[in-house]
C-alpha cells in the first residue's frame, strides 16, 4: 500500500504549489483533480485559486478554512472591513493586483496582509523587496479578497498621484478646439492641474476598456467613479470627495453648460481625440443629488454605426426580414426595446446602409448621438421650440426620401410620423416598450386610428442586449433537463446534441463575459395582423399571430443564443420575460 501512495503522490506532487499540495494532504481535493486544474490554468495562463474556486471543486469559504488551519494562520471575514478605512500607499496597486493581497496595517516592521495563498513564498519575498517590510499573512476568502483588491485598486490618493505623475503626460489639443476654447476662458477653479488631468485619464481608460458609460457619483463621505462595460457597472476609482465640485465645473465647461446652474439638470457634449484621425463623442448629463452633482457620459462611437449588420448579432432569417423592410420605398420601421438596449445603433446601421448620393435622409433626435456624413441631422430643442413635430413638419417641406425620428413620445409626432409614411416616405423611429407586439397597442393607447397603424407599420424590431461569454474561458454547464424546459426549451430542442456554456472569468474577460450580442423578435406586419389591428385585436393575438408565421419570441431568441453558445442561460433569463 506504502508503495502505490509514493508512485501515485512523489512525482506529480513535486510540481504542484503548495496550495494544492496542502488541499490534497487535507483530503479536500484528490491528486488527479488537483493535477487537471494546475495544468488547466498553466494552459490558460490564470491563478490557480480562480481555476480551483470557478471550478466548483473547492467553494471559497472551504478554502480559507483549510488554508487557515494547514498554515496556523488566522481567518479574517472581509465583510467586516470598511475599504476606506484601509492604510494608503504601502504597496503598489500592481502587485496588489498580480497577487491578489490587501494590506490590513502596518505594525512596527511587519505588514498584515490579507491573502488567499499563505503558501505563495514569491508574493511574500516581492512584497517584502518593495516595503523593506516583514509579511504576517491572514487568511481571507478568495472571492472576497478579489472584489475588495478590485474596489481598492485605485485608491483616493493613488488616483490623484497616478494621473499626476510623469507616465501620464496630458495634452489639452486633444480636446476638440471648441472646448478649448472654452477651458481657456474658464474660472480658475476648473484650471487645477490634477483634476484636468483626472478627467482626461478617465475618458482615455473608459474608451480603452470598451466601456458606454462614465458614471461620476458624489457621497457624503466618498466619491466614486463607476464605468458600465458590457451592460455591467465597476467600480473603477475613488478620487478624493474635494474635487466633486472642481471636476463637475471642469466637465460643465468643455461640454457648453451652465457653470454657475447647479441646482437643475443639463445636457451637454464634447469631443476626445483618440489617435492622429479618431475622434470620441462623449453626452454629457448632470443631475443635483443629496451631496454634489451626479454627471454620467455616455461614450457615442460613431465607428460602431459602420460595423454593418452582420455585426449586430442578426440571425439570417431575421436580417433577412429588416434588409426586405428598410429597402422598402415608404413604411415605417420601428425599433423598440429599453435605454441602453442598441436602438440608436441599429437605426444608425440601416441608415448606413440607406446613405447614398441619390437618397436625402433627415433625422431629429434628443440628442444626435452618431454623426454620419451625408445624412442632415437635427438636435431637438424644446426651449426654442424645435420639437420633433415641428423638425418632422420641416423635413417634409425638404424633398426627404428617408426621415429618422429619435423617439416617439406625443400623438403629435406619431401623427406627422404615420402621414409622413402613407405619403411615399420611409419613416424609422423607436419606442420604448417590452417586445413588438406591444408597440402595436402601445401606438393605439396613443390615440393613433387603427386604420393608420395597419397602413403605415411594414416592421417591428425589439432587442435587448445579452452579455456575450469569453471565448477563452467560458466552460460546460450542468444544466438539469426540467430547468432547461422551464426557460423555455422545448422537448425536442433538448436532445443531447449541443451544451450550455457558463461564465467563468480570466484576464481577457469581465467576470466570464467580454462584449453583448444582441438578442432580437423581428416581426413584420403580414396582411393577418394588418386584420387583427383593424379589428382592434389585443397584443395576445399579435404575437400569437406573429409566431404562428414564425417570428421569435424574445425569449426565444436569446435561448437560441444560448444553444449557438454565444450568451448563458442566466444571461437571458435576466433580460428576458417568456
Amino acid at each position: 500500500m506504502a508503495a502505490v501512495d509514493t508512485s501515485a503522490t512523489d512525482t506529480p506532487t513535486m510540481a504542484l504549489p503548495g496550495l494544492a499540495r496542502a488541499l490534497v494532504s487535507a483530503g479536500k481535493l484528490g491528486q488527479k483533480a488537483a493535477e487537471d486544474l494546475y495544468r488547466k490554468a498553466q494552459t490558460n495562463r490564470t491563478n490557480f485559486i480562480a481555476e480551483l474556486t470557478g471550478s466548483g471543486a473547492v467553494s471559497a469559504a472551504d478554502l480559507a478554512h483549510s488554508m487557515s488551519a494547514a498554515f496556523g494562520a488566522p481567518l479574517l471575514d472581509l465583510n467586516a472591513i470598511d475599504v476606506q478605512r484601509l492604510p494608503r500607499n504601502l504597496l503598489d496597486t500592481k502587485i496588489c493586483q498580480a497577487y491578489r493581497v490587501v494590506v490590513l496595517s502596518k505594525r512596527s516592521n511587519r505588514l498584515i496582509v490579507a491573502t488567499a495563498d499563505p503558501s505563495d513564498q514569491e508574493a511574500a519575498e516581492k512584497i517584502k523587496f518593495a516595503t523593506q517590510a516583514g509579511v504576517d499573512w491572514v487568511i481571507a476568502e478568495y472571492d472576497k479578497l478579489s472584489k475588495m483588491v478590485e474596489a481598492n485598486a485605485t485608491t483616493a490618493s493613488e488616483a490623484m498621484d497616478s494621473i499626476i505623475g510623469d507616465d501620464f503626460e496630458f495634452d489639452e489639443s486633444q480636446m476638440d478646439s471648441a472646448s478649448a476654447e472654452e477651458a481657456e476662458a474658464s474660472p480658475s477653479e476648473v484650471e487645477d492641474a490634477p483634476v484636468v488631468k483626472f478627467l482626461h485619464k478617465m475618458l482615455l481608460d473608459a474608451f480603452g476598456m470598451r466601456a458606454s458609460d462614465l458614471h461620476f457619483e458624489p457621497y457624503e463621505h466618498t466619491y466614486r467613479v463607476r464605468f458600465r462595460i458590457d451592460g455591467e457597472l465597476r467600480e473603477i476609482a475613488s478620487p478624493p470627495i474635494a474635487i466633486k465640485d472642481k471636476l463637475a465645473s471642469r466637465i460643465k465647461v468643455i461640454s457648453r453648460m451652465d457653470i454657475s446652474e447647479k441646482r437643475v439638470p443639463q445636457d451637454g457634449r464634447m469631443k476626445l481625440k483618440v489617435g492622429a484621425d479618431r475622434v470620441i463623442d462623449f453626452r454629457v448629463s448632470t443631475l443635483p443629488t443629496l451631496f454634489g452633482e451626479k454627471i454620467v457620459i455616455r461614450i457615442l462611437d460613431p465607428s460602431s454605426a459602420r460595423l454593418g449588420i452582420d455585426a449586430l448579432g442578426y440571425e439570417p432569417e431575421e436580417k433577412e426580414r429588416l434588409l426586405a423592410a428598410v429597402q422598402r420605398p415608404y413604411g415605417m420601421v420601428l425599433v423598440t426595446g429599453p435605454t441602453g438596449s442598441g436602438k440608436t445603433v441599429s437605426l444608425y446601421t440601416c441608415l448606413n446602409l440607406l446613405n447614398k448620393p441619390g437618397v436625402n435622409i433627415s433625422t431629429a433626435e434628443d440628442p444626435s448621438e452618431i454623426n454620419m456624413p451625408g445624412v442632415n441631422q437635427v438636435n431637438v430643442n424644446e426651449k426654442a421650440g424645435l420639437t420633433f413635430a415641428a423638425a418632422l413638419k420641416s423635413f417634409l417641406r425638404q424633398d426627404p426620401d428617408v426621415i429618422m425620428v429619435g423617439e416617439i413620445r406625443d400623438l403629435e409626432t406619431a401623427d406627422i410620423s404615420i402621414k409622413a409614411a402613407q405619403t411615399g416616405h420611409l419613416v424609422l423611429s423607436t419606442l420604448h416598450t417590452n417586445d413588438a407586439p406591444t408597440t402595436l397597442t402601445r401606438m393605439r393607447n396613443m390615440g393613433i386610428a387603427p386604420f393608420n397603424i395597419a397602413s403605415s407599420v411594414i416592421l417591428i424590431t425589439a432587442q435587448r442586449l445579452a452579455r456575450r461569454l469569453c471565448v477563452n474561458c467560458k466552460a460546460p454547464a450542468d444544466i438539469p433537463h426540467e430547468t432547461l424546459l422551464e426557460a423555455g426549451f422545448k422537448e425536442e430542442d433538448v436532445d443531447g446534441t449541443w451544451t450550455p456554456f457558463r461564465p467563468v472569468g480570466c484576464s481577457m474577460c469581465n467576470n466570464g463575459y467580454k462584449g453583448r450580442v444582441g438578442i432580437y423578435q423581428v416581426m413584420p406586419i403580414s396582411e393577418d395582423i394588418q386584420r387583427i389591428i383593424l379589428r382592434d385585436g389585443s397584443s395576445l393575438e399579435i404575437a400569437a399571430q406573429a409566431q404562428a408565421e414564425g417570428v421569435r419570441s424574445l425569449r426565444q431568441s436569446g435561448l437560441y443564443k444560448v444553444r449557438m453558445g454565444l450568451t448563458s442561460l442566466e444571461e437571458v433569463l435576466g433580460c428576458t420575460n417568456e
